[in-house]
């Protein structure tokens, strides 16, 4: 066998050096039809010796833990890729000989190996041996037409075609037993980096992702023409607006005695000046930036500290722009007020024009509400915004973006 692998092998980097540009069309379509094929039938012979390898205990016979263990770092694999590697081969030599064949012949990809030997398993527990063999021959069929995500979905339906009087109760049988993997599964992991950053990472269960999906999906839309953000980007900016906006409900749960909130610690002098940098209270550090955009629609609780920052005296907090005031400039803006942006007011803040940092007003004549895309662009970006003649806002941009810096307003809110 290794004399024959390595004779295939000199042919394989024999037609590695082939110049493919030389060939007419239909002979370059079926050299890649023939790559490929030959790809799975490899990859037959390698799942072959690796169930052997695994049967034999050579792994651990040579030190390593697992036969996974083995193969990542024989083949330089990725433990994950190794141990599906494994699982697959076991899978095929455990009474599965037409998927093998079918991979031996090329006539499926290892994907797809893998899709039908899981859904032959199923099927074997369902039904019976007799069934199981039916439905690796209507699989493979199916193969020929179908991508492995395809065929995998077409498979949860198996049993209509080769096991129809028992297909209704293994149906639910099966999704019964695949709402309790979903159960068990389910997780969040908040995992905090070391420069303050968050790294989100989990399973949701099929209703808690179609509740994911649709309080984000509507907000991870491009927000104009001009918006760079990647898709991803736009998702991370979509979940911090619906966390922004649950906490505007006043309907969370309190925590430690206190609504649900985030606390920043900065110094008045370092805000009014623009260079104080802010402390979340649980530790982590903001940029001079952010402190200030947050400050546009927060509690300020002024405290007197020592020289220990010790916390001396403790004033009673007042909100900025709130009640009345909030309600006056919903009226006035209908949403966010930056040119193109259609959200609504709830997904706002409420924006200081001249900061209130900087001896701004708390008043309609000096705010602006701004969704959480737009104020923080308005904080990073030269547009700058301000009130027309007719009292409603209107932003300038900036001079690389239009030359003759000519105010634009939002005109997708009616106004009467």
């Amino acid at each position: 066998m290794v004399e024959e692998l390595t004779q295939a092998g000199d042919a394989v980097a024999a037609c590695v050096d082939d110049a493919s540009w030389a060939l007419a069309e239909d002979e370059l379509i079926a050299a890649l039809d023939a790559a490929h094929r030959l790809e799975q039938r490899l990859a037959a012979v390698k799942l072959a010796l690796v169930r052997e390898i695994d049967g034999r205990g050579t792994a651990r016979a040579q030190g390593a833990s697992s036969t996974a263990v083995w193969l990542r770092e024989r083949l330089h694999l990725t433990i994950s890729t190794a141990r599906r590697l494994v699982d697959l081969a076991a899978a095929l030599d455990a009474g599965n000989p037409g998927i093998r064949a079918a991979l031996a012949n090329g006539d499926i990809t290892v994907d797809q190996a893998r899709v039908i030997a899981d859904t032959v398993a199923t099927v074997h527990t369902a039904a019976d041996a007799q069934a199981a063999d039916k439905a690796v021959g209507v699989l493979v069929g199916w193969a020929g037409q179908f991508d492995p995500a395809l065929l995998r979905k077409l498979g949860t339906r198996i049993l209509d075609h080769v096991a129809p009087d028992i297909a209704d109760a293994a149906a639910q049988a099966a999704l019964e037993a695949e709402a309790r993997r979903a159960s068990r599964d389910r997780h969040l992991t908040l995992s905090a980096l070391t420069d303050g950053r968050l790294r989100l990472t989990g399973i949701l269960d099929t209703e808690t992702a179609g509740l994911l999906r649709a309080a984000i999906d509507p907000l991870s839309a491009p927000s104009g023409p001009d918006d760079q953000r990647s898709p991803g980007q736009r998702r991370h900016d979509a979940l911090g607006d619906v966390c922004r906006l649950a906490l505007r409900t006043d309907e969370l749960p309190e925590h430690g005695g206190d609504a649900a909130q985030i606390v920043v610690i900065t110094s008045y002098d370092g805000l009014t000046r623009q260079l104080g940098s802010g402390t979340l209270d649980t530790g982590l550090h903001l940029t001079p930036e952010t402190v200030r955009r947050l400050a546009c629609d927060a509690a300020i609780l002024p405290a007197v500290l020592g020289s220990a920052s010790q916390p001396l005296d403790l004033a009673r907090q007042r909100r900025l722009i709130t009640g009345p005031l909030r309600r006056a400039l919903v009226l006035r803006d209908r949403g966010c007020a930056f040119p193109g942006c259609d959200r609504p007011p709830r997904w706002c803040d409420a924006h200081h024009i001249h900061h209130w940092a900087d001896g701004g007003t708390t008043t309609l004549t000096n705010a602006v509400l701004l969704c959480g895309h737009h104020h923080r662009h308005l904080h990073h970006s030269d547009w700058t915004v301000r009130l027309g003649g007719d009292g409603h806002p209107e932003f300038v941009p900036p001079a690389w973006l239009d030359p003759d810096q000519l105010p634009r307003r939002n005109h997708y809110h009616r106004r009467t």
